[in-house]
């Protein structure tokens, strides 16, 4: 990959703009000033990246898998409508590649959220046929006791989709909190089941997606992670 591309992948700027930061001697790779457009980079070996003095983010490429732990109100789109977007959670420089959340989490939805640039794994880890799992902290309205786990393992009918969809586990913490693991995505599924069972959703939290919990993130933060 030449310095001018690689610039382009990592969010810099616009083909002219990266031209114009090599030709006036803006950019260091490795505490080395790059001049030429057409240098080779190899992305592995890059390990800081300078812009006018200013440290930048060395983005994995091609592919790269972030792992961010949602707040509450921050909407997963890129044209949100009536909260923030998730993706002003990242820096400019990450935003200004080619991102896709992988799934959606609602609004007020909270916990694991895994964005990347790769389509084939973003396909792949919301596929029906991969059956990936999903697991969530779920704050029910009303008391419950191991008829609602029953239910939501035996199956539910979803009613506006006229189909009937079970849990892969579902356990009580306390009468209040329930751990339930999913292997689809449907839309509003997690409420949708509880709703079907009898009972509602306070609150969501996405805890774990298939091998990622939150890591110790805060709320709001986010990491590059590497899939197996």
């Amino acid at each position: 990959m030449n310095l001018l591309k690689y610039l382009q992948a990592q969010g810099i700027g616009t083909r002219k703009e990266c031209a114009w930061l090599i030709k006036n001697d803006l950019v260091e790779i490795n505490q080395i000033i790059c001049n030429n457009e057409k240098t080779e980079v190899q992305p592995e070996n890059v390990q800081t990246l300078h812009i006018d003095g200013e440290e930048a983010i060395v983005i994995p490429l091609p592919y790269f898998y972030i792992l961010l732990n949602k707040p509450a109100n921050y909407e997963t789109s890129h044209k949100p409508r009536d909260y923030p977007s998730i993706f002003s959670l990242l820096p400019d420089q990450v935003r200004a590649t080619d991102i896709q959340a992988i799934g959606r989490l609602d609004a007020d939805t909270t916990g694991v959220l895994l964005i990347t640039n790769d389509g084939q794994f973003n396909h792949r880890m919301t596929s029906p046929k991969y059956k990936i799992s999903k697991i969530y902290r779920v704050t029910l309205k009303h008391a419950a006791d191991e008829t609602l786990c029953s239910s939501l393992k035996n199956g539910v009918l979803l009613h506006d989709d006229n189909e009937t969809v079970a849990a892969q586990e579902a356990i009580l913490r306390d009468e209040y909190t329930l751990i339930l693991t999913i292997n689809e995505g449907k839309y509003h599924q997690v409420k949708r089941m509880v709703a079907a069972a009898g009972n509602r959703v306070v609150h969501l939290n996405r805890e774990r997606f298939d091998n990622w919990d939150t890591q110790d993130l805060e709320q709001g933060e986010w990491r590059f992670i590497q899939p197996e």
